[in-house]
């Protein structure tokens, strides 16, 4: 398939000012050819690579768009093959319809992330380049955008190469001495290897204390609202936003389904969810979004239960509480700018102090309050832009602790007197966990599951 050329749309579909299609492959010059009529060249192979060419885009006889063309040869491109892309009118049915005329001509419409697959296999980027591709284009805040970058400009990939090439070192000394004894090749011994591969466990271990804290730069804090109905959780939402995203009356069950919105708070991204007031109901589809509430609630990284500080507390109140006690959870005690009536004194008793804000959601100075106090709670001091790798994909981390369980097999034995030849198959399985991170030692089927996940025309 890598033979074929193909073709997408590579902007968002919709209407704008620009619609770009990205065409790559042996034959994109010359599906381009039949179709575009510039003031300068007939045939664009002939043209300097990186130039723009004006024009208009044919089906026969009958023009379809006015269009720049960008040509771009190979290998200095994105994809390591001849790409062209043609600017046209961003309107949905013009890019539509010169696509449709691109694949006429003998295109293929690419799959999803195909343009960066092909980078991948080409050898332009590794896979974790590729990876940090989606990150960038995902990112919620400018940390996680930054961090996405040093992954793509290939941070990782040099941390994890010098970590290979120790390994493959320690290997090669290892095979050489049993391979050819004739030679004399002095052993490490013991204590050198041990020293060694510890020195790699460390800096392993070292690029693993950064996961928890990439995980939340690349995906966000998921962050569940949780009340009884009319605590002003909707108000919450709307507070942390600055905008009236979710519907708020005074009527019982008016969010009957679940909201999702990112803030961003000091560089971390939350991703803020307004569910259902929990409560018993006999209305069908409230009932629905209560059990999400509750469905959500057992998913979240971190759960913000809203209590009404006007009135007494119920048995739904005791009920949520129950269901958050073993979370990560603040209680926020909310509508101080009414007469308190609560029992302070039975939520104190049930959570600690510092876990617990009294506010008002129409107070912006009570809004700054609650975002210092949700931004300390995962603040760990472990992320700093001065750190140029932090890993942020679970299948990363789940290499890298493969690649450490296999070390710490080789110490064991070290320990139990075994000798080195007994050695190479956990270091050699080590060495191909780490190169699982940059694609090096990776099957077909993870390749394919990890570019399905990106979007047409990248």
């Amino acid at each position: 398939m890598i033979e074929d050329t193909i073709a997408a749309i590579s902007t968002p579909l919709g209407t704008g000012g620009i619609g770009i299609i990205r065409i790559s492959g042996k034959d994109a010059f010359a599906i381009t050819n039949n179709i575009f009529k510039g003031k300068k060249f007939k045939d664009l192979s002939q043209a300097r690579t990186h130039t723009i060419h004006y024009g208009h885009i044919f089906d026969k006889d009958k023009v379809i768009d006015e269009v720049l063309i960008m040509v771009m040869k190979s290998p200095n491109t994105y994809t390591r093959e001849d790409i062209i892309e043609i600017n046209c009118h961003g309107g949905l049915v013009s890019i539509r319809k010169v696509l449709d005329v691109v694949l006429k001509m003998g295109a293929r419409l690419a799959e999803p992330g195909e343009f960066t697959k092909r980078a991948f296999l080409n050898g332009r980027i590794d896979l974790s380049q590729a990876e940090a591709v989606i990150d960038v284009i995902t990112a919620k805040t400018e940390t996680s955008l930054n961090t996405a970058m040093n992954q793509l400009e290939g941070n990782l990939s040099i941390r994890i190469n010098e970590l290979r090439n120790e390994l493959l070192e320690l290997m090669a000394h290892i095979e050489a001495s049993i391979d050819y004894p004739e030679y004399d090749i002095e052993e490490l011994g013991q204590k050198r290897l041990k020293e060694s591969i510890e020195d790699i466990r460390i800096k392993i271990n070292h690029l693993l204390k950064t996961a928890d804290s990439g995980k939340i730069l690349r995906e966000g804090v998921k962050t569940v609202i949780v009340g009884k109905p009319n605590v002003g959780k909707s108000s919450l939402l709307n507070a942390l936003l600055r905008e009236q995203r979710a519907i708020v009356t005074d009527i019982p069950g008016t969010t009957r389904d679940v909201l999702e919105e990112y803030i961003n708070i000091s560089g971390i991204p939350f991703k803020i969810i307004d569910t259902a007031g929990i409560r018993e109901t006999e209305d069908l589809v409230e009932k629905i979004g209560v059990n999400r509430s509750k469905d959500l609630l057992d998913r979240a990284d971190l759960v913000i239960l809203i209590l009404d500080l006007s009135i007494n507390l119920e048995d739904e109140d005791r009920a949520i509480m129950d269901l958050v006690k073993n979370k990560k959870v603040l209680i926020v005690l909310n509508k101080t700018d009414l007469p308190p009536i609560i029992d302070k004194k039975e939520i104190y008793n049930r959570f600690s102090a510092n876990k617990v804000i009294e506010m008002s959601t129409k107070d912006r100075n009570d809004i700054e309050k609650l975002e210092k106090a949700l931004k300390e709670m995962f603040y760990t001091g472990q992320i700093s832009m001065d750190d140029s790798v932090i890993i942020t994909n679970v299948r990363h981390k789940n290499s890298l602790e493969k690649a450490d369980i296999s070390l710490k097999s080789v110490l064991e034995s070290i320990d139990m007197g075994m000798p080195e030849d007994c050695l190479s198959i956990d270091l050699t399985n080590a060495y191909k966990d780490l190169g699982e991170i940059t694609g090096q030692s990776v099957q077909e089927d993870l390749i394919k599951k990890i570019f399905s996940q990106f979007c047409l025309g990248k």
